[in-house]
């Protein structure tokens, strides 16, 4: 997860992966709440006198112990996970070294360190031991399927939801954190999430899928719609799903910087004050809604990466990368907006792994998908000196509140559609206003953007103006990244890789310090291409429908439209893009440098 503190609430029905499936599995799939605490009390009454239901933070676990409730009798054996837990403050005195509170560098609050502990640590033994002992027991919430507990269960379920669906139900009340008796402040809440409790369910989760230790399946995006379906018939419609191009269900944002460009694209609600961002394919924040039949079962992406990493992402890269999914993928919309996005930059490797206890650097990249009047985006600084005296205006910006002139020190590239900018960790840069970019980014989970001005705005969320981040930004920033390495090294940089009649491949951009590969593919009707063995990301940058579909198997295909964007398996292998438009298109591709 990153810091998506405020997800619209807005559910993209376009985007589903139709499914061949067959009616026993149509079937299988169970849909609705009341049937399916009808289905786990029949299987109560059938034998499975310990069943557990572990899931995700933000899954509604209190409604389904409600309903199990009226369907076993308010004398059923059931119990909430969170008695197991270690009293609030001694949970807190635990984690403590993930949430620091150092104001001078992190204004806010929002950043800290990943717990490395699991939940032995947060779980008091004597009350572990006590539901070991219980001959029946239905066991429901976060961390009952702990290693500690989940051998001696009949029956283990998962709970699973959407990044997007659990941070609005945090935000609306439902939920709250482990232990902790009341909810805290939202930011707070959501901090101690990122860094503590979906840490610890989105490693039970692996583990659990890996060793294929569940029973059933549960999806809880809707929980009226809450579905079960058996880990049998799962885990072979996840492996259907894996041998097909796919798209995500993005998450929409709103932001102080925000365009209309996008909104109007994707038919967004009238009531969105604008549409920021767009995370499409941002893996730990999207979601996957697979259609069987008249059906729909929705997972977060990030499940389907444990369930099918190696056949999505390629044996060399599920190894090079530990099963996480590497690069993310982002609209940035500032078309017609009325300002920049914020002066910023990233940290690097060595930092994020210190500091955070992060899995690497925060490298991104800029593709122009769509450029108007006076469209640019400003990357590096102009002359060698000019970080200080920067740093020095931003400081005396933040004091005074009065604007500064950061042109003078910054390095601005022109926007055409089509141009391709690299931006390794430490490079000051920002989208300027009036273009929508396609961004690129490396495997960091969590988003950490050093503010470095923000034009003296204010948040529209709290009224409060934006923090800014100079401390953290001045170690972070590289200054010897000026106009000219900039233009030497970061834009537009790459050849032609082959080129036949009708169609052209090329390199958008390369360089040492991303591990991505960023191409372009020119066509007319038709071009061919292969995975040989790693993933490839495809977004249609210009024209009207492209057909991806593998060569050996047509029907394993999606329908590409316009800023779309689709992951091509690694398990594909030999495929073709098949332009259904008029006129000639252009995709992005990204893929792993060899």
């Amino acid at each position: 997860m990153s810091f998506m503190f405020h997800p619209y609430p807005y559910v993209d029905r376009n985007a589903v992966n139709i499914l061949d499936v067959d009616s026993e599995t149509e079937q299988a799939l169970i849909c609705g709440a009341l049937p399916v605490a009808r289905e786990i009390a029949r299987l109560f009454k059938a034998g499975h006198k310990r069943i557990a239901v572990d899931g995700f933070p933000g899954a509604p676990f209190e409604m389904l112990t409600n309903l199990l409730h009226q369907q076993l009798g308010q004398t059923a054996p059931l119990r909430d996970a969170r008695s197991l837990l270690r009293p609030a403050q001694e949970i807190r005195a635990i984690i403590a070294d993930c949430l620091p509170e150092d104001r001078e560098i992190d204004p806010v609050l929002l950043y800290g360190r990943i717990f490395e502990g699991s939940y032995k640590d947060l779980q008091q033994q004597e009350a572990v031991q006590e539901a070991l002992k219980q001959k029946e027991l239905i066991l429901i919430g976060q961390g009952a399927l702990s290693e500690e507990l989940r051998d001696s269960f009949d029956l283990r379920m998962w709970l699973d939801i959407s990044p997007r669906q659990a941070v609005l139900n945090f935000k609306n009340g439902c939920a709250r954190n482990l232990g902790e008796p009341a909810a805290l402040p939202y930011g707070a809440m959501m901090r101690r999430n990122y860094y503590v409790d979906f840490e610890l369910a989105i490693h039970c989760r692996w583990s659990l899928i890996r060793q294929k230790l569940l029973h059933c399946y549960l999806s809880a995006d809707d929980a009226q719609g809450l579905s079960l379906l058996p880990f049998e018939q799962f885990d072979a419609l996840l492996n259907l799903a894996g041998r097909r191009p796919l798209r995500c269900r993005p998450v929409y944002l709103e932001g102080v910087w925000g365009g209309f460009y996008m909104k109007r694209l994707r038919r967004l609600p009238d009531n969105m004050r604008n549409c920021a961002w767009i995370f499409d394919l941002i893996p730990m924040e999207v979601s996957l809604a697979l259609g069987l039949g008249k059906k729909e079962l929705e997972i977060p992406f990030f499940t389907f990466v444990q369930h099918q990493g190696q056949k999505l992402l390629g044996e060399k890269a599920y190894r090079r990368f530990g099963g996480y999914f590497p690069v993310r993928f982002n609209y940035d919309d500032t078309f017609h907006a009325g300002g920049n996005m914020s002066i910023q930059c990233h940290p690097g490797e060595e930092y994020l792994v210190r500091e955070h206890r992060e899995l690497g650097r925060q490298d991104e990249s800029y593709y122009v998908c769509v450029a108007g009047e006076g469209a640019q985006t400003y990357l590096g600084f102009r002359q060698p000196g000019d970080k200080e005296a920067f740093l020095s205006a931003a400081r005396e910006a933040e004091k005074t509140g009065r604007a500064m002139d950061y042109e003078r020190y910054l390095h601005a590239v022109p926007s055409k559609p089509g141009t391709q900018v690299m931006i390794p960790a430490g490079t000051v840069h920002a989208s300027g206003r009036n273009q929508v970019v396609l961004e690129i980014g490396s495997l960091t989970m969590g988003s950490y953007t050093y503010k470095l001005y923000d034009y003296q705005r204010e948040d529209p969320n709290t009224g409060l103006k934006r923090p800014i981040h100079l401390k953290a930004g001045a170690l972070a920033l590289k200054g010897e990244r000026t106009e000219k390495w900039v233009s030497q090294n970061l834009v537009n940089h790459g050849g032609v890789l082959r080129e036949e009649e009708g169609f052209r491949e090329t390199v958008a951009g390369e360089h040492e310090l991303l591990y991505f590969s960023l191409r372009t593919l020119h066509f007319d009707r038709e071009m061919p291409d292969d995975t040989q063995g790693c993933f490839h990301v495809l977004a249609l940058t210009e024209g009207e429908r492209v057909r991806v579909e593998s060569l050996a198997d047509p029907s394993r295909s999606y329908l590409l439209h316009y800023l779309d964007i689709v992951v091509v398996p690694a398990s594909l292998g030999a495929y073709r893009l098949i332009n259904l438009g008029e006129g000639g298109v252009t995709v992005h591709k990204t893929t792993l440098k060899e």
